[in-house]
């Protein structure tokens, strides 16, 4: 168990990726709470890059707690090894608990998992389906505004997540206490899924009927995608990373439901219907 003298109360949480999909709603459920956040990233008062570990020793110090969200996935060359060194400044740091962000289904995400769970300090491991928000948020999201979803998959169901569900049951990893003053989280590796599955035609028809108009679902070989990318000018790096996942995942491996968002919360999760309505929503108050 590690010593770290840090106090969850006092003490500031590190929010690695604060700008994210994930980062910012963990950030910003925190700040409501009233606790003290760092939102860490390549630019702002914390400094924070993936690529350059000079930054990641003085976003640790002091911290009581860290939210970790690799960039851009766990799933790339070497993510391992920078998750393993953060660990260890983060155990030089004394940091009391961390809480990662990985994807389903990754043999790189499950090996990062483990090496956050030999830590020092008390660990929770947060195993995601594909987000509902990749649907608004990424890069999904200008071709749906055209009417239309490419992608390289079949018939598989995904029980996808809504990330504000993934950002509280991190922000219950991060502070939930024991009368012991311990982490009851500490050592679980969570499973967090959307209440159903979905395959993405069904996904992108229960988005057209919420719009009230047609989104076609288009299936495409692995190399059609790729080209695809390319034509739309997505960068190599991009294109490899979106291909792997792509390739890897939606082999029916993930094609289950997990009950992990309501044993956390005590809730059901948020259904994909739910995520569609309060994205129309957003989108016509604007």
């Amino acid at each position: 168990m590690n010593q770290n003298t840090n106090h969850p109360e006092s003490a500031p949480v590190l929010v690695i990726g604060a700008t994210g999909k994930t980062g910012r709603h963990v950030a910003d459920r925190l700040e409501k709470m009233g606790r003290s956040v760092r939102r860490a990233g390549r630019s702002g008062a914390t400094r924070f890059d993936w690529t350059e570990r000079s930054t990641w020793a003085p976003a640790l110090a002091g911290a009581g707690a860290v939210y970790i969200a690799y960039q851009p996935d766990l799933i790339v060359p070497g993510a391992t090894d920078d998750i393993a060194e953060l660990v260890r400044l983060a155990d030089v740091a004394g940091v009391r608990r961390l809480v990662l962000l990985a994807g389903r289904g990754e043999r790189e995400a499950q090996e990062a998992g483990r090496i956050v769970h030999a830590a020092r300090a008390e660990s929770t491991v947060l195993s995601c389906a594909w987000f509902d928000q990749n649907f608004s948020e990424g890069g999904f999201a200008p071709e749906i505004a055209g009417g239309s979803l490419t992608l390289p998959v079949g018939e598989v169901g995904e029980p996808f997540v809504d990330t504000r569900d993934i950002a509280e049951v991190a922000v219950a990893a991060l502070l939930d206490e024991t009368v012991q003053g311990g982490s009851p989280h500490a050592g679980q590796t969570y499973e967090l899924t959307g209440p159903r599955l979905l395959t993405f035609a069904e996904a992108a028809a229960e988005i057209g009927a919420a719009y009230r108009r047609t989104i076609s679902f288009n299936r495409v070989g692995a190399q059609e995608y790729r080209d695809l990318l390319s034509g739309f000018g997505v960068v190599e790096a991009e294109i490899d990373l979106l291909s792997s996942l792509f390739g890897t995942l939606f082999d029916g491996r993930n094609a289950r439901v997990s009950g992990d968002v309501a044993r956390v919360l005590g809730r059901p999760p948020t259904d994909f219907a739910d995520y569609v309505d309060s994205t129309v929503g957003e989108s016509v108050s604007r």
